[in-house]
């Protein structure tokens, strides 16, 4: 986990609530890792052309979390296409309604996880419990343990969802830490809660960071959280149903045992994305090999396990510092990804959607300025 996270307890099927707004470098080895996949000796690295602030989803999602109808602010910012909409996917979400001012009220609800589906316009936020009590939609396993959502996908007729779950285990602020791993599954339908699946969660890693389909397999990525350093894990299963048999990559192969897993590659974030792109693959995420660094990269590889290789500057984040566009030392982002299937091309290049959240260390910040606890949406283009 990259970075301070919301949380509180309510109680709870899925709530809906709807509302109208407008949107408006060096040479690989040729190697698919197993994959079946694209192979290339050495991966092609696009031109960035220009990244810019992608204008219609930042104004979508602010007209309708500004409407206090459903979702006024959450993090993780995953997105599911389902039957012509997209379902975005929400750790902590601030539910309720928004005041005049830009704040937010000091009792408003916010639970640890929930869905947005975006249908054109139109979007309704799905949400446990009742309108009078919400819940998440993977509620509290104890009074001191909550889950934070991860990647998700479709299969067959349901909805998997990789969860991580967290315990308290003192009074602090930062007193709580990963415990394991669950996978969920939902209706398609109406967002019903089929069941819930140990995923594997033996050996520390967090396996939710991003899927990928790729080939005959579904890749799971994870990510080894030793705070200063985070590395990336690579895990596999036939088809697209996770509660399949899991292979770990080990480096040279596959190993049905998650103590083989090895360590891919550092500076990864906690959630990250790496996906299908031209004769390879792309890895987008917030750079961690320093503390707090506000810059988004990305990395190029033959294979879905890497190596990834040249690092290449995407964007630097403004918000956060006393040196940002809030002025606030107390305000940091995290946890950047792209979202392929809202990928769009056009004559000058490839446009890609990469998301990343905003969030304070201090309570207040995200209270008093609903625009804090939002994601951020950035148009990337490449060239041909």
């Amino acid at each position: 986990m990259a970075g301070s996270r919301l949380f509180r307890t309510f109680i709870g099927a899925a709530v809906i609530t709807a509302a109208l707004v407008t949107p408006a470098g060096p040479a690989v080895a040729a190697t698919t890792g197993g994959s079946g996949g694209p192979a290339c000796n050495t991966p092609s690295v696009p031109t960035v052309s220009s990244v810019t602030t992608h204008a219609g989803y930042t104004d979508a999602f602010t007209k309708y979390g500004n409407t206090g109808g459903g979702w006024t602010g959450g993090d993780s910012t995953f997105s599911v296409p389902l039957k012509g909409t997209t379902l975005w996917l929400f750790s902590d979400t601030f539910l309720g309604t928004v005041n005049p001012g830009g704040s937010r009220p000091n009792d408003g609800p916010i639970v640890n996880n929930t869905f947005v589906q975006q249908r054109g316009d139109r979007f309704r936020t799905v949400h446990g419990g009742t309108t009078a009590e919400p819940d998440a939609m993977l509620p509290k396993p104890a009074d001191d343990a909550w889950y934070w959502l991860g990647a998700g996908q479709i299969s067959g007729d349901a909805l998997q969802v990789s969860f991580q779950r967290y315990d308290r285990f003192g009074p602090g602020q930062w007193d709580w830490k990963w415990t394991n791993n669950v996978m969920a599954r939902y209706s398609t339908r109406d967002f019903r809660k089929l069941d819930v699946t140990p995923m594997p969660s033996g050996h520390g890693v967090s396996w939710a960071s991003w899927l990928e389909r790729i080939g005959g397999h579904t890749y799971v990525y994870g990510v080894e959280d030793k705070g200063a350093v985070k590395n990336m894990h690579v895990a596999r299963v036939k088809g697209d149903d996770l509660r399949k048999r899991w292979e770990f990559w080990t480096g040279r192969g596959w190993s049905r045992d998650q103590a083989d897993s090895v360590a891919v590659q550092p500076g990864v974030a906690n959630e990250y994305s790496v996906t299908r792109y031209r004769n390879g693959y792309l890895l987008i995420t917030q750079d961690t090999s320093t503390i707090f660094n506000p810059d988004v990269v990305a990395y190029f590889s033959c294979s879905p396990t890497g190596p990834f290789v040249d690092k290449t500057f995407l964007y630097q984040t403004p918000e956060g510092g006393l040196s940002g566009t809030y002025g606030n030392a107390n305000i940091f982002t995290y946890n950047a990804h792209e979202h392929p299937d809202l990928r769009k091309s056009d004559g000058r290049g490839d446009k890609l959607l990469v998301t990343y959240n905003v969030n304070s260390f201090e309570w207040d910040d995200v209270i008093k300025d609903v625009t804090i606890y939002r994601p951020r949406f950035l148009e990337v283009t490449f060239a041909r």
